[in-house]
């Protein structure tokens, strides 16, 4: 490994299964910290083993590892890209202009949870110094394999100091979170907020449940494979609306039912028994993370009742600390969701196209914190 102590290596493997899987996890989530699904070996291992990825979709996994005296010190989930297909981290301007210039901008590096806007740690290590060496160890295999760049999605803030100190580009980007405040029931959210905003939930919550609908929440094993059926209708459906394609295949979602029941959370509402809608979350250390949804009926507020007002519910009702309902939405600020930063960080290969991204994102940075801080003037809280 360049510039770094002659007894490590970085080298790169084609599946998170030639990985020890006791060896990922104690990297991912050690002990003491907040558990984060997405960067468990589990979660990864169902997308590559239900082949959601793999090189003929355009995602290659090359994961990182980082040794010291054949012990595996570091781990990084890592991924060749053809494109930039969901990253939920958008530079296909980035790749037009490069390739505008006489550049080639694919195959690119991408350190992150795939098809998940969801923050958390990338260099998973059990210190500074390794995640250090795993940072310039990606910058290394950028060069080695002749891609255009590597992206660090979704990261957190101790993985932000890292990467930048390694000449790694911050971006600055925003999601919508709830956080509970200590409440003890709904009403007690509810009391926090304006007195017309306060209605206009009652009364969406009020509309989702009419017509004879009944909302459930399924937890592990309370998931019957009749509900992952309808969920796979429900999530084709909003795929297909959404981004032409859905990303992950039916089979996933049963390794995810087998491999971490735990960690799932179903809410469906029904008809006669029937699913007609749901929507899938995954629960966290101290984060309930809502992902997937779809429904085969359109009802009114139906979406935010299963999606914000159920996930709140059920956070209040465990102690769960906030709610990540996923990526963009300015929507949700009325419902009680508040506009926090996201970051991400970016390594480009080439000189002089590094410095106009880095122009570029120092612009950006300042545009994305400007409406962060304007969005908070519309939260629904009432005023202190």
């Amino acid at each position: 490994m360049p510039d770094g102590p002659d007894h490590l290596l970085a080298r790169t493997v084609s599946a998170i299964l030639e990985i020890d899987e006791g060896i990922w996890n104690a990297l991912a989530n050690p002990p003491g910290q907040p558990f984060n699904p997405f960067v468990a070996y589990s979660f990864l291992a169902a997308l590559e083993e239900s082949i959601s990825i793999a090189p003929e979709a355009g995602w290659a996994p090359k994961h990182l590892v980082l040794e010291a005296r054949d012990e595996i010190i570091g781990v990084a989930p890592l991924y060749v890209k053809s494109h930039s297909q969901g990253e939920y981290i958008f530079d296909h301007h980035w790749a037009d202009a490069y390739e505008r210039a006489g550049g080639r901008y694919y195959p690119k590096l991408v350190c992150a949870t795939p098809f998940t806007p969801v923050p958390g740690p990338r260099l998973l290590a059990a210190n500074e110094e390794t995640r250090s060496h795993l940072a310039a160890a990606l910058r290394h295999i950028t060069g080695q394999i002749g891609a255009s760049s590597a992206h660090v999605n979704f990261i957190s803030e101790q993985d932000q100091q890292t990467l930048a100190q390694a000449g790694f580009l911050p971006r600055l980007g925003e999601q919508f979170h709830w956080f509970n405040r200590g409440y003890e029931h709904f009403d007690d959210f509810l009391s926090q907020l304006a007195s017309r905003k306060r209605k206009t939930i009652r009364r969406e919550r009020r509309s989702a449940q009419l017509d004879g609908l009944v909302i459930r929440r399924l937890e592990g094993a309370e998931i019957e494979e009749r509900h992952w059926d309808a969920f796979w209708l429900f999530y084709q459906d909003t795929g297909v609306r959404k981004w032409g394609t859905p990303y992950l295949t039916r089979i996933f979602f049963k390794l995810l039912a087998e491999s971490m029941p735990e960690r799932l959370l179903m809410i469906v509402a029904e008809r006669n028994g029937e699913p007609v809608a749901g929507a899938l979350n995954l629960i966290g250390g101290d984060t309930l993370y809502g992902r997937y949804w779809g429904c085969t009926e359109d009802i009114p507020f139906l979406h935010f009742e299963i999606c914000y007002y159920q996930a709140i519910e059920y956070a209040i009702e465990h102690g769960i600390a906030r709610v990540e309902a996923g990526a963009q939405g300015e929507h949700k600020i009325a419902r009680g969701y508040e506009p926090v930063p996201t970051y991400s960080a970016h390594w480009i290969a080439d000189d002089n196209f590094r410095d106009a991204i880095a122009r570029y994102l120092d612009a950006e940075r300042e545009q994305t914190g400007m409406e962060i801080k304007a969005l908070r003037v519309y939260m629904p809280y009432k005023k202190t």
